[in-house]
């Protein structure tokens, strides 16, 4: 009885492969082009992050670069013509700012940041600090008014610069007279957590200055 219960065994098992073997033949080539796409896939991804980290890499060193020309007006020429800056156009649009500010080109540093600040298209981080840099270069040649109403989003809870926004704050109500309200917008900036030591240290000594207490009466 063995030997024919072996036989069976074996006819079924060459029965098996020989399906298997016809299945490999007809649908083998799925496999294969599953295991192309994924290794495929993967090395896409992997020379995607190559070359994203190239171009970052090219883009910060041409920054640097035109930074480092001897004069103002060279750096904003070179930094208006740095290539494959249309993703950091925002970023250039500061650092050019900056530069025609320092350069006492007042009126072009503040034309650039507005128009980067009502840049919907912007990041909103980018825009804000935009706003900012604008209430600090125009100082008192812009009514305290409008310059409050652009820092007043600034200073919302959540806002990535809500603190320095809460200082030029303090420093309009100083302007204005309004010592109470100044030393109240200082407190609120010790309470931050966000807040730098330069800028708790800052908050501190306009308080002191205003005849004021670190802690609220």
């Amino acid at each position: 009885m063995s030997n024919p219960e072996s036989f069976i065994e074996e006819v079924t098992e060459e029965v098996r492969r020989d399906r298997l073997f016809a299945l490999m033949r007809r649908y083998g080539w799925i496999a294969v082009l599953a295991v192309i796409l994924i290794v495929g896939g993967a090395a896409y991804t992997e020379w995607q992050k190559a070359r994203d980290t190239a171009a970052a890499q090219a883009l910060g060193d041409a920054l640097l670069a035109a930074l480092e020309q001897d004069d103002a007006a060279a750096r904003v020429a070179a930094l208006d013509g740095v290539a494959g800056a249309e993703d950091a156009a925002p970023l250039v649009d500061l650092l050019a700012a900056g530069e025609q500010s320092a350069a006492g080109e007042d009126a072009a540093a503040i034309a650039r940041l507005r128009a980067l600040a009502d840049d919907t298209q912007a990041p909103v981080t980018y825009r804000q600090l935009a706003l900012l840099k604008l209430v600090l270069i125009e100082g008192e040649t812009r009514p305290a008014e409008d310059r409050r109403a652009d820092l007043a989003p600034l200073a919302e809870p959540g806002a990535p610069f809500r603190p320095l926004a809460l200082e030029q704050l303090a420093l309009l109500e100083i302007e204005e007279g309004n010592t109470e309200a100044a030393i109240g917008q200082l407190r609120e900036i010790l309470e931050l957590p966000e807040a730098t030591a330069g800028l708790r240290e800052r908050a501190t000594q306009l308080i002191v200055a205003l005849g004021g207490t670190l802690e609220p009466a």
